[in-house]
């Protein structure tokens, strides 16, 4: 499912005009991206957590030549899923 997919299915399931569902759904995806820029964690019960885990810089190779690669340190997005959303895919 593609993110136009996604604003028809909820245009669907929640009979908002598909005007609506876009400004829906980007209004959520705005809003947790903002909390993750923030430092914040957005944990939606029995769906998942979103957070932001921290990578610290390292010494990397290059598999073609052998050199060694600076890896920069840099924040990476994290979602762990919760009981309920696991319980529904298996």
């Amino acid at each position: 499912m593609n993110k136009n997919e996604l604003i028809g299915a909820v245009a669907e399931a929640s009979g908002l005009t598909r005007n609506d569902a876009t400004k829906a759904v980007e209004g959520v995806f705005e809003s947790i991206t903002a909390a993750l820029k923030a430092g914040d964690e957005v944990r939606l019960v029995g769906f998942g957590t979103f957070s932001v885990a921290k990578r610290k810089a390292s010494t990397g190779r290059n598999p073609r030549t052998g050199e060694p690669l600076a890896i920069s340190a840099s924040a990476q997005p994290k979602f762990k899923a919760g009981k309920g959303l696991k319980d529904a895919v298996n």
